[in-house]
């Protein structure tokens, strides 16, 4: 696995990452908790030793079994979760309602607020079972918040030895540069996969000035990158990827379509259309880390032989030709 330092932070993390939102079972269709520990295991022994994870992945399930599986393994993992959403807030009305792993139904609400951080952190350290997150990232922007206040916040917690480095998820070029008003902001957690790369317009350009790291999520657009979904596969209840456009029946025969163009490259390294997807943001200008979710030990040693795949600038070039030509969803 090869590494690389998360922009002028301490961390060194693996070029492939493992992601934990799958693992919490919310909007994934449920979950398997002892395959997610195998799961965590393998990526460990792989060398993919950040993981990924989030309060909201199922209402703190997915941190209660991240840190079951770290338990004994602690010095050789870095860990990462996030702040900012909250579900356990008395009289929400204004946000997203949804419905948990266990049937109760509860309003997701965004609160970067410094009184919601202070609570979130010392939660997440107790699901976890640690005494440090190694970088604690705001989820989600909330426009209710003055950027000001959440940095206070997230400064004094760092201050306080809970967390290592501080990051943000999905921030504008705008919300990033009022954080470094007040203090450094290790990177940012954008959406980025050969579909859907919004974020080389700013995001990209502005983390490679301001030597941020970027952490990509959802590399293989939620597997469509991957081939497998095609046209008849059906969703079960409770995946969220049944809405998406790029998920529409419609779509899913373009985007296999325009794989048929990268299969030839695959084959050429004997990889899979999700490895060479994984490795194909990997190599682009300024990102750090490929963000992969996996739910069983065969996904994450295939996500890891993304870490040790070599594209030529040609192989990168005609990637994004298939995919520029594809262009938008209909």
């Amino acid at each position: 696995m090869e590494y690389r330092v998360l922009g002028k932070s301490e961390l060194k993390v693996p070029v492939v990452s493992f992601g934990a939102w799958a693992i919490g079972g919310w909007m994934w269709g449920g979950t398997d908790d002892a395959a997610a520990v195998r799961a965590i295991h393998r990526a460990i022994d792989e060398g993919m030793t950040l993981i990924d994870t989030a309060p909201t992945y199922g209402m703190g399930h997915s941190e209660r079994v991240v840190g079951e599986a770290i338990r004994g393994r602690r010095d050789e993992v870095l860990v990462a979760t996030k702040c900012g959403i909250r579900w356990d807030l008395e009289g929400a009305h204004d946000g997203m309602k949804t419905v948990t792993n266990e049937g109760k139904e509860v309003t997701l609400v965004r609160n970067l607020t410094p009184e919601s951080i202070f609570h979130e952190v010392d939660q997440s350290l107790q699901r976890l079972g640690i005494d440090r997150i190694d970088l604690y990232q705001c989820h989600w922007p909330d426009p209710k918040t003055p950027v000001s206040e959440t940095m206070d916040a997230l400064l004094e917690i760092q201050k306080q030895g809970k967390v290592r480095a501080i990051g943000v998820s999905n921030f504008t070029v705008e919300m990033m540069q009022d954080c470094l008003k007040k203090g450094y902001i290790a990177s940012d957690q954008p959406k980025y996969n050969p579909l859907e790369r919004e974020i080389e317009k700013d995001v990209l350009p502005f983390c490679a000035e301001q030597e941020m790291g970027v952490l990509a999520y959802s590399p293989i657009a939620q597997g469509l990158m991957t081939g497998k979904v095609t046209p008849e596969r059906a969703f079960e209840a409770g995946d969220a990827r049944a809405d998406k456009p790029w998920f529409s029946v419609e779509n899913r025969r373009r985007v296999l379509a325009m794989l048929e163009k990268i299969k030839p490259i695959a084959q050429a390294h004997d990889a899979t259309l999700a490895q060479v997807a994984t490795r194909w943001i990997i190599d682009q200008p300024g990102v750090t880390t490929a963000i992969v979710g996996a739910r069983d030990e065969e996904q994450v040693t295939e996500n890891a032989k993304a870490g040790s795949i070599n594209l030529s600038a040609e192989e990168l070039a005609s990637i994004r030709a298939a995919v520029e030509e594809l262009g938008e969803p209909v």
